[in-house]
């Protein structure tokens, strides 16, 4: 078992970033000048800055970006994937590697220090598989033991039980049902830039899940190293509005620091009365 902790996951900017396209896409609503002319138009910061400004996001996409991400889990896979305006490659898990697929896992360290028990009383019976023989152990009479556990109990217990199953001939697509959600996972990323700026106000987000949000940081630091014009106000929706759209749910941490949504529009009332 290969095991990482949440914080550790990698990301890597593939493509994007250097020449920046949003500022030719706009030229091409309103300037009279000829096709080749647009084009070979020197780059204008001031565009891009009106374009983001003005709100019309729609030359923003013509900015792609690619990036490859490993170190994550099945977790934060599920929550990127709920972003539509993306394209997404992942590593299959579903192809038979005849037991030569690694059992990779990313966990929070808070979970790894919690340890529980359990009564196991005669009834209960546990089944060994070896790829060969079958072993059958139960307590008898009325015996009971408690069992002891921990994160790296069950991660071991499940690795040995798939490694069993894909020793029995089981089907590896089959087998990854009981794979625990902390699996790790990789791919690769395509968005554009208004995708991401819309991705980043949600996932930098104190409200983000700590996995998903630290994969958003990194994504957004990448972007603004390589096309800081297009980047430079990018992040959490507070930052970018200059209020908090959660309201009632708005993180702990920002109450009293940062308006909510309501509170600005209550500012903005009482301002326009007097």
């Amino acid at each position: 078992m290969n095991k990482e902790y949440i914080g550790n996951g990698k990301v890597v900017l593939i493509a994007g970033g250097g020449k920046v396209y949003t500022d030719i896409a706009a030229r091409f609503v309103r300037s009279e000048k000829d096709l080749e002319d647009i084009i070979s138009s020197p780059y204008s910061k001031e565009i891009v800055k009106n374009i983001i400004g003005s709100g019309h996001k729609a030359a923003l996409e013509f900015d792609q970006f690619i990036f490859g991400v490993e170190g994550y889990s099945r977790v934060t896979e599920t929550q990127l994937v709920r972003k539509r305006h993306a394209s997404y490659m992942i590593k299959t898990g579903r192809a038979n590697k005849s037991g030569k697929r690694s059992f990779d896992v990313v966990i929070p360290k808070s979970v790894e220090s919690f340890n529980t028990s359990m009564l196991v009383n005669a009834d209960d019976i546990f089944v060994y598989l070896d790829g060969k023989n079958t072993s059958v152990y139960s307590i008898t009479g009325e015996e009971q033991a408690r069992y002891f556990y921990n994160s790296d109990n069950i991660l071991e217990l499940i690795e040995n039980w798939y490694e069993n199953g894909v020793k029995c001939g089981i089907k590896e697509e089959e087998l990854r049902y009981l794979k625990p959600q902390a699996t790790e996972f990789k791919a690769i990323i395509s968005m554009n830039a208004t995708a991401l700026r819309d991705w980043f106000t949600i996932r930098t987000c104190l409200n983000s899940q700590t996995e998903i949000r630290d994969m958003a940081n990194k994504m957004l630091c990448l972007c603004k190293k390589v096309s800081p014009d297009l980047f430079e106000d990018a992040g959490a929706s507070c930052k970018v509005l200059g209020y908090c759209p959660e309201n009632k749910m708005q993180n702990e941490k920002c109450k009293g620091v940062v308006p909510t949504k309501n509170e600005a529009l209550d500012y903005l009332k009482n301002w326009s009365k007097q």
